[in-house]
């Protein structure tokens, strides 16, 4: 199998879809199964750094919703990015992967503090970077942290892995005849309201002429099959 056109990557996860079939929380198969894919890719010699939201475990816009305090709320939810951040990179090493978490929040009995420079560091000595904690600011969702990490670390493309395999005109799943977008300009989704990802993720990419590749986690071809365009997927950019 050849090397992929991309030398490093950013793997943006949602929170929602560790759930796998279950309603809450992370399924076991289904992360080791992201893993896997995550160490094929690596053995390939693409440095792979990873967001993984946290929606999965706890979302703090349901607590400002209620009349809660919106920064309370999120902060909960960036300690649930960091559960399922070990979740993941454990999985990675029990796949024969070498993770190394990082967090932007600091609790250094947990996970390194987050810099550019040390997550740089890990990739070029090889190790598959996570990122926990999202910005580490409240009023910022992990999309939005995905696109900045990615521009931060200097990767080449940012992979948005979701439930559905694409941009879609609608909502597929409440909408049979949207269409999938092969590809699609940043300025055009944000235009849309297609809310893929965030208004912000998507413009912080814009400006930084950040490609977006949007596929559905499940896919039979893998996180290699993505980048290499045999899974389908819309490339934003």
């Amino acid at each position: 199998m050849s090397k992929p056109g991309y030398s490093r990557v950013l793997l943006k996860v949602s929170g929602e879809a560790l759930t796998g079939d279950q309603s809450y929380g992370i399924e076991p198969e289904f992360l080791n199964k992201v893993a896997r894919q995550i160490v094929d890719l690596t053995r390939l010699g693409v440095q792979v750094a990873i967001v993984i939201g946290g929606g999965n475990i706890f979302r703090g816009m349901a607590v400002a919703a209620k009349g809660g305090d919106r920064v309370i709320g999120d902060h909960m939810g960036m300690l649930g990015t960091v559960i399922n951040s070990l979740a993941l990179g454990d999985a990675i090493r029990r796949a024969g992967g070498r993770p190394h978490v990082f967090s932007s929040v600091t609790m250094p009995s947990i996970a390194d503090t987050f810099t550019q420079r040390a997550a740089i560091a890990a990739l070029e000595g090889g190790a598959t970077v996570i990122c926990a904690g999202g910005t580490g600011n409240p009023f910022f969702t992990t999309d939005t942290a995905a696109a900045l990490k990615a521009i931060e670390l200097r990767c080449d493309v940012l992979l948005k892995g979701t439930k559905v395999d694409g941009v879609y005109s609608a909502d597929p799943m409440k909408d049979p005849k949207a269409e999938r977008f092969e590809t699609i300009s940043h300025e055009d989704v944000i235009a849309r309201d297609l809310r893929v990802m965030d208004t912000a993720a998507f413009a912080l990419a814009r400006d930084n002429r950040l490609p977006i590749i949007v596929y559905a986690l499940e896919t039979k071809e893998g996180l290699v099959g993505v980048i290499e365009g045999r899974a389908p997927s819309t490339r934003v950019g």
